[in-house]
């Protein structure tokens, strides 16, 4: 999908403060077993077609109303995905100005952890 200048610039300037894990850590944490929350911010349509393993769906719509019923410790580790790694850091951003310490965006999205698991 080709994005416009405007949204990308809101993109680059959520990356200012939200860190990005790639879609290999994320799945080095999943092995693991690590304690984290794994959120699709996607479409309900999306979610539904495909995941991550253990993820839970909370869209970019209504994530902000929902999370603090969904994830209450605002120092959970989070890691957020949707299909590029755009939506999910702007989603980032906002849980960071809710007050949330530890949240990040997977880069390159589902799209990224579906070509590397093939």
């Amino acid at each position: 999908m080709q994005h416009t200048q405007s949204f990308m610039d809101l993109v680059q300037d959520a990356l200012k403060t939200v860190p990005e894990v790639t879609v290999e850590q994320v799945k080095d944490l999943l092995e693991a077993h690590h304690h984290f929350a794994l959120i699709d911010v996607r479409e309900e349509s999306e979610f539904a077609m495909n995941r991550l393993p253990h993820a839970v769906h909370l869209s970019r719509g209504i994530i902000e109303i929902k999370i603090e019923q969904v994830i209450p410790n605002k120092e959970t580790e989070i890691v957020l995905y949707c299909g590029g790694g755009n939506r999910s850091a702007l989603s980032a951003q906002n849980l960071q100005k809710m007050g949330y310490k530890n949240v990040k965006s997977m880069k390159g999205g589902f799209r990224a952890w579906a070509a590397m698991v093939g």
